[in-house]
């Protein structure tokens, strides 16, 4: 084995070694996956929210038109 084959030898430990051990990326990456879970659950709710509130919203201006005779 020559020089060069041994040191690109112990350089390929080297980076796997920081590769297998960096865990950095790897949490950076799931905080990113469950801030985009958390994004759509927001806006899953306030979608549904905002129906329910039209609705709600609708039927009270119907009550009040009903209550004063407003046609």
């Amino acid at each position: 084995m020559t020089t060069s084959e041994s040191n690109l030898q112990l350089r390929h430990r080297e980076v796997s070694h920081l590769l297998s051990t960096d865990e950095e990326g790897a949490t950076a990456t799931e905080y990113s996956i469950l801030a985009g879970f958390i994004a759509i659950a927001i806006v899953a709710g306030v979608g549904a929210f905002g129906t329910a509130l039209d609705s709600y919203i609708t039927g009270l201006g119907t009550g009040v038109k009903v209550a004063l005779g407003i046609p």
